[in-house]
């Protein structure tokens, strides 16, 4: 006779949607200042665009639909709580966190929203254009219509008078009216805020899987690099969003297939250097630049100060790569690996200047080849041909 499960009822019964709640923007900005909301020291720095944090302002003072709710675990149990670090700056929280929320979906929206309550500089060109009636980022100087979605949502209201009344246009009672209700709308904007209480690591990192990648990768390379900020070093702002911002800067970012790739790519980049720095005997074709082939176990083996030198060296062939496609006049790349395969060479051979024939035999393959559909195992092996090809059997032994 089949038997019933012992925790069937107790699942059955468990409801975590009646901790539902809702937050207006204001109270969860008073929250992200006291420190009481936080973050799970996994999660990845800030990845959005600046128009990006455009388009939130804009769906939400236009908008005919909510925002998506934001997700968060209140910490009651320090046994089970991971580190948390602070919005923003990261910084890791210290003392008690009993109480703390530690914010599994919503970091992105919350600290758009954060930045103009605190005036942030870095969006001192996101402006609100009344006679538009949408935010939009500048392109000339401001104009006596516009005001900075820094004032317009300040979280000091005689801030916001105070340009009001010093603007010419703005100062007239029509307008300022209207614009105080803009700026009451996003004060009392109501977010959907979904609880759990006292998830484990484990738990945390399956429920961020389930918001943010379906499963993916990500989340895997999040927590084996979140061990290292509390050895002082975040791969995110130190090197992620920094490699992202250079492909950003060229018009690339087309080239991250599937957002988890704004991760793994960076960080499969790493592996040339590494094989170089730890002065490996050989080149492993298992340490190809692609995403499938990261290696955060061996980089956070890493001291903090040489897993440093191998994302500078990293990124100074990244600028060199992009350099050398533009000096070269090479097409735009059309996949990641046209450019990290050429940063592997690179960085294996210290240098961007080649003989003749090996610089036009690199930009041959450049020119020609094609990643579509083509396995890991020929993606490594294409690498490691490469490698023989263009850089130096005497001073790498391939396999």
């Amino acid at each position: 006779m089949v038997t019933i499960h012992k925790e069937l009822t107790i699942f059955a019964n468990l409801n975590p949607t009646q901790k539902t709640h809702t937050q207006t923007m204001e109270a969860l900005c008073k929250e992200i200042e006291g420190e009481n909301l936080v973050l799970p020291v996994y999660q990845t720095g800030l990845r959005w665009v600046k128009q990006k944090n455009v388009d939130l302002y804009n769906f939400i003072f236009k908008g005919k639909a909510p925002v998506a709710p934001i997700s968060m675990n209140v910490i009651t149990d320090v046994e089970k709580a991971i580190e948390q670090v602070t919005f923003i700056n990261r910084e890791l929280v210290t003392g008690n966190l009993i109480g703390k929320y530690s914010v599994t979906d919503g970091q992105q929206r919350l600290t758009c929203l954060y930045k103009a309550y605190i005036n942030d500089e870095e969006f001192s060109d996101i402006v609100f254009d009344v006679s538009k009636a949408q935010f939009t980022i500048l392109k000339t100087a401001i104009k006596n219509y516009q005001i900075p979605v820094g004032i317009l949502l300040n979280k000091n209201t005689e801030f916001f008078y105070n340009y009001m009344n010093s603007n010419s246009y703005l100062k007239s009672d029509i307008t300022k009216d209207a614009v105080l209700s803009v700026r009451k709308k996003f004060f009392g904007y109501s977010f959907v805020i979904n609880m759990a209480e006292n998830l484990n690591e484990e738990e945390q990192v399956e429920w961020f899987e389930v918001l943010n990648n379906a499963g993916s990768q990500i989340s895997k390379l999040q927590m084996k690099f979140s061990k290292m900020l509390v050895q002082g070093l975040d791969i995110y702002p130190e090197y992620v969003n920094r490699f992202v911002g250079k492909i950003t800067e060229v018009n690339l970012m087309k080239l991250f297939k599937t957002k988890d790739t704004e991760v793994s790519y960076p960080i499969a980049a790493l592996n040339p250097a590494f094989e170089v720095y730890t002065k490996q005997p050989v080149h492993a074709q298992n340490f190809c630049p692609i995403p499938s082939d990261t290696k955060e176990a061996r980089l956070v083996s890493l001291k903090p100060n040489e897993l440093r030198e191998v994302i500078n060296t990293t990124l100074r062939y990244l600028d060199k790569t992009i350099t050398f496609i533009e000096n070269e006049n090479l097409k735009k790349p059309t996949r990641m690996e046209q450019i990290t395969y050429l940063m592997g060479v690179f960085i294996f051979n210290d240098s961007v200047d080649l003989e003749i024939e090996k610089k036009q035999s690199l930009i041959d393959w450049y020119n020609t080849v094609s990643f579509t559909n083509m396995p890991n195992a020929d993606r490594r092996q294409t690498f490691d041909t490469l490698l023989k090809k263009n850089v130096f059997s005497e001073k790498v032994v391939m396999h």
